[in-house]
């Protein structure tokens, strides 16, 4: 295949359906940014929403904006949003707390509606707060378990033992992607339940949560549907299984009746028992502005030219640094691939710093993984030449060989 030139990549763009997008992002000059998979950009609607809601609802509505300006319903307005890009129905989705705390809410429901199975079942190589999750979960009941087996293994290991299997999508050093009706299936033979979390797969490609029968899912709101640092996180749960869902931080936001102020619980019907205490108004009303941008996203042309990108950068990076240090960490084949390519060098660190002091920003993971997050809404097939071009350049002069560069900060 012959490689891209610049020209090439500038053609593509000019003729790219998703090409619009961008200008919906406020996006700084000088910059490439390759890692919307940790933090999305700012749309521009954002601030011009917050401005109203801290200059007006809040500062001259007060207390009345709870019904006025509908803070009430946020959550499942916003859930409602993020529905369509997971593959389920309005009702079916609520915008809550982190993705961590919706975990241990659906990995406690699942354990008790599988009662006499002992197992919680994930993968070894799992994102470290869904395994950290999960054993204290597991800590909460006697007799129950966390298991794990090796990515290949996974649906080999699921028995009848298992209550949950709990899976990231998208592996979140690799990209490397579950079939996700296969391992549903799989769980679902076995009498298990299923839960995704959805954190590298929520609007970086089509999901289909309701097609595969998933029972459960979490996923946040702050990479790929950039929604802010911290922005609040987003739970599944099939229509089929709300009614018995019976989810461990049973607050007042979960109860049947909030405003009646009742000393005895009552969860309320439909998604909104998983809601526990008041949500935070200014970081929901930021995530509900920035999902505007999905309105109009066809998904299937995001998913291709997010595999179009990836396969450039593949392309360009094996040709132009070849036997400059760099070895593929993510699979070749774009269908076993998210929307993230990581390459492995054993000076990973010190090189992405060198690459971010030059404007192009991805991140590291340890030990030694260089990782570059693919966004097709604002990112475009020149700027994946351009950091290509830049990463030469920082290899093959050794530019990223200085102290400074290998001072590792707080978060990497």
């Amino acid at each position: 295949m012959t490689e891209p030139s610049r020209e090439d990549c500038l053609t593509r763009d000019a003729a790219d359906p998703l090409a619009h997008h961008r200008a919906q992002f406020d996006l700084p000059d000088g910059t490439i940014y390759l890692d919307g998979n940790s933090l999305g950009v700012l749309p521009k609607s954002v601030p011009e929403r917050i401005e109203r809601v801290i200059r007006q609802e809040w500062g001259r509505d007060l207390i009345r904006s709870w019904n006025t300006a509908d803070w009430y319903t946020l959550p499942a307005r916003v859930g409602g949003k993020i529905a369509r890009l997971i593959g389920a129905r309005a009702h079916e989705v609520v915008a809550a707390d982190s993705t961590s705390v919706n975990l241990f809410k659906l990995l406690t429901a699942a354990v008790r509606l599988r009662p006499g199975r002992r197992v919680i079942l994930s993968e070894s190589g799992n994102f470290p707060t869904d395994l950290y999750v999960s054993q204290g979960v597991s800590g909460l009941f006697d007799g129950i378990e966390l298991r794990t087996a090796d990515k290949a293994d996974i649906a080999g290991a699921i028995d009848d033992d298992v209550a949950v299997v709990s899976l990231t999508h998208v592996d979140f050093r690799s990209g490397q992607m579950h079939d996700m009706a296969t391992v549903t299936e799989a769980a679902h033979e076995a009498g298990a339940l299923m839960l995704w979390d959805l954190a590298h797969s929520a609007g970086a490609l089509p999901v289909d949560l309701n097609g595969c029968g998933a029972d459960l899912a979490v996923g946040c709101g702050y990479k790929y549907l950039n929604g802010g640092p911290g922005a609040p996180a987003f739970l599944y749960v099939a229509e089929a299984l709300q009614a018995a869902i019976d989810q461990p931080l049973s607050g007042w936001m979960g109860h049947s009746d909030p405003f009646a102020f009742v000393t005895d619980y009552a969860p309320a019907d439909g998604i909104r028992r998983n809601l526990c205490g008041t949500p935070p108004v200014l970081a929901m009303a930021a995530l509900d502005a920035a999902l505007d941008v999905w309105d109009r996203v066809d998904l299937q042309a995001l998913r291709d030219k997010s595999v179009a990108m990836c396969d450039v950068f593949i392309q360009l990076v094996e040709r132009r640094c070849d036997g400059l240090g760099l070895t593929l960490a993510s699979p070749r084949d774009s269908e076993m691939r998210g929307s993230q390519v990581s390459f492995r060098h054993a000076e990973g660190y010190a090189v992405m710093q060198a690459l971010i002091d030059r404007g192009v920003i991805g991140d590291f993971r340890s030990p030694d993984l260089l990782r570059f997050g693919f966004t097709p809404l604002y990112l475009r097939y020149v700027d994946v030449w351009d950091a290509v071009d830049i990463l030469t350049d920082i290899l093959s002069t050794g530019s990223w060989n200085q102290d400074a560069y290998k001072r590792r900060a707080a978060v990497t």
